[in-house]
């Protein structure tokens, strides 16, 4: 394991980095980034790019008024995929907006993401690809070793199960395309509870139908018939989610 990277994203932020690779202590990693260990942990995934813009103005307010409160006083850490796009960057504004302390962890696979560059850097790094930002909000980072979309996943998976370790933890999806569907099956193949929030669009909407009983979509329905998969509405009181949450981590607490 590498020693932390500082990233400096702007003169007021810099955030922390560790590059790992599969024989990588993880729980080592991690309180190398001076995260508390072990911590209930919410993994949040979904939307990136595909999330439009009504749906990120609708969610950009109730990622500050009811998912960043709710981490507070569950005194929780959470995961996502660290970029500039959709719901990673709507969770770290929204840490941000809301002056919230509690862990955040960004895991990205590392060709698939461009690093800040130092201030007397005379040449950026090229840009022209389709790699992302990282989200410049979040304090703490994995780099994980892959190229491709997806890679991330089942580090994300593994990374939340180690952090959490004894303690409870929950997947959150809102909205997401085809790596979503990864997202909920590497949740759900460990045992960890997943809430989608139905009204965020694409996947999560798809598993909600499975949930309400539309039998349509083979892929839904595999994974809502593993009983772990729960759905919430963007329309319910910020209470009613809440308590919706608190309940379902509960239930994923380890034995």
């Amino acid at each position: 394991m590498n020693s932390p990277l500082p990233l400096v994203f702007n003169p007021d932020h810099t955030a922390l980095a560790v590059t790992v690779n599969p024989d990588t202590d993880l729980t080592a990693a991690l309180v190398a980034l001076a995260l508390p260990v072990p911590l209930p942990v919410l993994v949040v995934v979904g939307g990136a790019s595909g999330l439009d813009r009504p749906h990120m103005e609708r969610l950009r307010s109730w990622f500050q008024t009811c998912i960043c409160p709710w981490l507070t006083a569950h005194a929780m850490g959470a995961i996502d995929g660290g970029t500039q796009a959709g719901v990673m960057q709507l969770l770290g504004e929204a840490r941000q907006a809301t002056q919230s302390q509690f862990p955040l962890l960004g895991i990205a696979a590392r060709g698939t993401v461009h690093l800040p560059q130092p201030p007397d850097t005379p040449e950026p790094e090229s840009k022209d690809d389709d790699r992302a930002n990282l989200e410049p909000h979040h304090p703490t980072f994995l780099l994980v070793p892959g190229d491709n979309w997806g890679d991330e996943v089942p580090w994300i998976a593994r990374v939340a199960q180690v952090w959490a370790a004894e303690c409870p933890s929950l997947t959150l999806l809102i909205n997401g395309g085809a790596i979503a569907f990864e997202d909920v099956a590497a949740s759900v193949a460990v045992g960890r509870p997943v809430v989608v929030v139905e009204g965020s669009g694409r996947t999560a909407d798809q598993l909600a139908a499975a949930l309400g009983g539309d039998r349509s979509h083979p892929q839904a329905n595999a994974l809502v018939d593993s009983g772990l998969v729960h759905r919430l509405s963007l329309d319910q009181e910020i209470t009613q989610i809440q308590a919706t949450l608190s309940h379902l981590l509960s239930a994923g607490r380890r034995a």
